[in-house]
């Protein structure tokens, strides 16, 4: 590959790498394997660069090396059973907290005003990018992101003054008990 072919691949890489860690955080679970496996799809795309003629195409090609490392590295995982006489105890996932914290965000959102929490939603929730959410409302790059920052900024001092609430709600409730 020559000196101009290695330059576009790290301008590529540079430009497009929380997205393309976004992608691989949402085939693996761990954080650190989303990692491991976006090293390891750029290292076996790199040298695959000069072949990829449509270069507007590399975020596909390389999600589709993503994909097909995470199936090798699945097929190749090693099973850690251990064969026992006595079944362990099931554990078993309580979702009333995931549906408590699902709860939570929806009622914490109507705090923001309809712009904020479609700048909000948009960004965070759909995963747009910045450009793609003032496109798709209508505004500027620069009014999303400062509506997006004071937007995140009234979620937080809601978040805290509910925390703060809560945690005198369980004072109180500690104090009436003792007496």
């Amino acid at each position: 590959m020559d000196q101009g072919e290695v330059l576009e691949f790290e301008e590529y890489v540079r430009t497009r790498q929380d997205a393309l860690l976004r992608s691989a955080r949402r085939l693996v679970p761990d954080p650190v394997d989303a990692q491991d496996l976006l090293q390891t799809a750029l290292a076996r795309t790199y040298g695959r660069w000069e072949n990829i003629a449509d270069k507007q195409l590399a975020d596909a090609y390389l999600r589709r090396v993503m994909i097909n490392t995470r199936t090798e590295w699945w097929r190749a995982r090693k099973l850690e059973e251990v064969p026992t006489e006595q079944l362990p105890d099931a554990c078993v996932e309580d979702a009333a907290e995931r549906h408590a914290d699902r709860a939570l965000l929806m009622d914490v959102l109507k705090v923001l005003a309809p712009k904020q929490r479609s700048v909000v939603v948009l960004r965070h929730w759909e995963q747009m990018s910045t450009e793609e959410t003032a496109a798709a409302l209508g505004m500027s790059a620069g009014t999303v992101k400062s509506t997006l920052h004071r937007a995140l900024a009234r979620l937080r001092e809601e978040l805290e003054a509910r925390d703060l609430d809560a945690r005198a709600l369980e004072r109180e409730e500690r104090e009436r008990c003792a007496a």
